[in-house]
């Protein structure tokens, strides 16, 4: 394929359908490339937006480059290319994580509710309704992990209970935590010129039943945000896994995050992510209780149902996040 079938237009329509994706504490840590001799996009970490304390093996990093890397996948088989995707393709170059060449015409059409959803898509930190998830939905969405070799598992009522006391006990060790509380607070800001973070009106109120363990990220030192409010008694949760847990994993389990998100979002379903005990080895390894067939790593808690839309975190355009390579496609 020839460089000048991209043009400038339609490269910074993929770019911003990529890092339309949701990232940890929205901090974007990705950088997009285009290499016009393969028409090849790169997309490297921008460790300079990981987080030290609250990240420090770089896997919710991972997990936020496979979110876009997923939309970038859907954005080029919505414009009629197949998205030859490798991960990991340079081991010299460690911050190299995917790449997406734009291939011949595509052999597998995205359903174009997936496109339509990921302009739509965001996270909805606010109080959900008790209406209960049809079954067909739990089930596609099931199956939307599974696509992208990962599994997403619905918990009993008392494995939900135990999940949710694991999530809080983290969030109060994230509390304790001064270093931890200190990143997370630095966060939290309102829209510049950057547009990392999160402006406090995207953070939602506090559950004052506590059933529901929403992150703190200093709301006491932000008076504006919304008093406590309560949440759902019987919150929805499903958790993302993968059988191993390596970098490869964490890229796929990224991906399939974002793919349950754009499905349940085309069915008028909310999402917020609990990532709290994620972030502690030990409460981690309590997420996937080890039954007698299976072990696997949780990747992501998620939390779903039928609410309101909630404000979404502002993003950096294409041309901040292509940076020196944005000016290779033709014009």
């Amino acid at each position: 394929m020839r460089s000048a079938i991209l043009d400038v237009p339609t490269l910074e329509t993929l770019v911003s359908a990529a890092v339309a994706a949701p990232s940890i504490h929205n901090t974007q840590p990705w950088r997009f490339r285009l290499d016009p001799d393969t028409v090849t996009l790169e997309i490297r970490a921008a460790a300079d937006r990981g987080l030290r304390h609250t990240d420090p093996t770089g896997r919710a990093l991972h997990l936020s480059v496979g979110c876009a890397l997923l939309n970038l996948r859907v954005a080029v088989a919505h414009f009629g290319w197949e998205p030859v995707t490798r991960l990991l393709a340079r081991p010299d170059q460690p911050d190299l994580l995917a790449t997406v060449r734009l291939g011949g015409p595509v052999r597998t059409s995205t359903p174009p509710r997936l496109y339509d959803a990921l302009w739509r898509r965001h996270s909805s930190r606010f109080p959900f309704s008790e209406r209960p998830l049809p079954a067909a939905v739990l089930t596609e969405l099931a199956e939307a992990a599974h696509t992208e070799g990962a599994l997403l598992d619905r918990p009993s009522p008392s494995e939900t209970d135990c999940l949710l006391r694991i999530t809080r006990e983290a969030e109060h060790r994230n509390t304790a935590d001064p270093d931890r509380a200190t990143e997370s607070r630095r966060l939290v800001r309102e829209p510049n010129r950057e547009a990392l973070g999160m402006p406090p009106k995207t953070l939602g109120p506090r559950d004052f039943r506590e059933q529901v363990p929403m992150r703190d990220f200093g709301a006491h030192r932000h008076p504006a945000l919304p008093a406590a409010r309560p949440f759902e008694k019987r919150p929805t949760i499903a958790v993302l896994s993968t059988a191993h847990d390596r970098r490869t994993d964490w890229l796929r389990a990224g991906q399939a995050l974002e793919r349950v998100l754009l499905e349940a979002t085309a069915h008028g379903v909310r999402a917020s992510l609990l990532h709290q005990a994620l972030e502690w080895p030990d409460l981690r390894e309590q997420l996937v209780p080890p039954p007698s067939d299976r072990r696997g790593h949780a990747q992501m808690v998620i939390r779903l149902g039928y609410g309101p839309e909630g404000p979404s975190s502002p993003r950096r355009t294409a041309r901040q996040t292509l940076g020196d390579g944005g000016s290779s496609a033709s014009r």
